[in-house]
């Protein structure tokens, strides 16, 4: 099933009171560093801390009644976990979410503070492991990324962001699994046609990025090393397939400046940004000059961290350290 533009105006009706319209931010500082004029979507202030929760939500509140009653299921590293727990608790439906052992303990609180079983595994095993739960439970899986109402709702936040900023000449977004790319190509696609739409990725974790430029989806790479615990799946096929047809691009960025990035948005805007949701300014810190002059829609993803990075990130910017790290 392809997503088009008319599941994303549907998804912002089903969704509508039960997630944020979340503001849009802006910084002089930030603005005067770059050389453009940046228009943050604010979706670390979003239900759950993420943009998810659209998807989410949409994809929960779309369910027929039978499939209610057997309850959901997903595998996540954090975000759309805690989502899909609060989109099932919205509701009354059952809901068990696989985590990787190595999720942070933030997120893993929040998806239990929802209501939802967790079940931990191996990185490597997520989607096995949120199979067999599924057989064994009955459970209908919600997948992150690839789920045609969870690629339609993360779609609405780059609805809300042209229908309150004019004249953007382009949006960049962060990409993972690919959902809220394909679902802000499909959108901008739809509004403004021929805008162009860029994805946002660690040079640590550059699938989707070696898939766009090659033309063939290429598999998630393994072990990487990078804060971006939000960003580390292969991009989804019905994902990938969208970004082909929408002509999108994506960039990518070295690690100390995603950890600048972050502490950028911490200590210039106010705002809490984990590493995965910075990613798109550090793209644009990254290949300043190809974005000088223009207005751009920037999607801040999430801000669900323990600020695990940023000692790491104080060091190399002045070599010391407060207190314990």
């Amino acid at each position: 099933m392809s997503v088009r533009f008319d599941d994303v105006r549907e998804a912002a009706a089903r969704i509508a009171g039960r997630v944020h319209r979340t503001p849009v931010l802006t910084s002089r500082a930030i603005d005067e560093s770059l050389g453009c004029r940046v228009f943050f979507k604010c979706e670390n202030l979003q239900k759950v801390g993420a943009f998810k929760a659209r998807g989410a939500v949409n994809a929960v509140f779309a369910l027929g009644e039978d499939d209610v009653r057997r309850g959901v299921v997903t595998h996540s590293s954090g975000n759309h976990a805690a989502a899909l727990a609060y989109a099932a608790s919205q509701r009354g439906v059952p809901c068990a979410v696989v985590m990787p052992e190595t999720a942070p303990a933030v997120k893993v609180t929040a998806v239990r503070g929802y209501g939802a079983d967790v079940v931990f595994c191996k990185q490597s095993e997520r989607e096995s492991t949120c199979t067999r739960v599924s057989e064994e439970r009955g459970m209908v899986v919600v997948h992150p990324f690839e789920n045609p109402h969870v690629i339609a709702g993360q779609g609405t936040a780059a609805l809300e962001l042209l229908e309150e900023v004019d004249g953007l000449d382009c949006v960049i977004t962060p990409v993972g699994g690919g959902g809220l790319l394909a679902g802000t190509a499909v959108t901008c696609a739809a509004l403004r046609p021929g805008m162009p739409v860029f994805g946002a990725e660690p040079d640590a974790v550059d699938d989707a990025a070696r898939s766009m430029a090659s033309g063939q989806r290429q598999p998630r790479v393994e072990d990487p090393h990078t804060a971006c615990d939000g960003l580390l799946t292969a991009l989804g096929q019905p994902n990938f397939e969208l970004l082909r047809a929408h002509a999108v691009r994506v960039l990518t960025a070295p690690e100390r400046t995603i950890l600048e990035a972050a502490r950028n948005h911490l200590e210039r805007m106010k705002t809490v940004v984990e590493p995965s949701g910075a990613v798109a300014l550090a793209v644009l810190m990254t290949h300043a000059e190809q974005f000088r002059g223009q207005r751009v829609g920037a999607v801040i993803s999430g801000g669900n961290t323990d600020f695990r990075w940023m000692c790491p990130s104080i060091r190399a910017a002045s070599s010391s350290c407060p207190g314990e790290c």
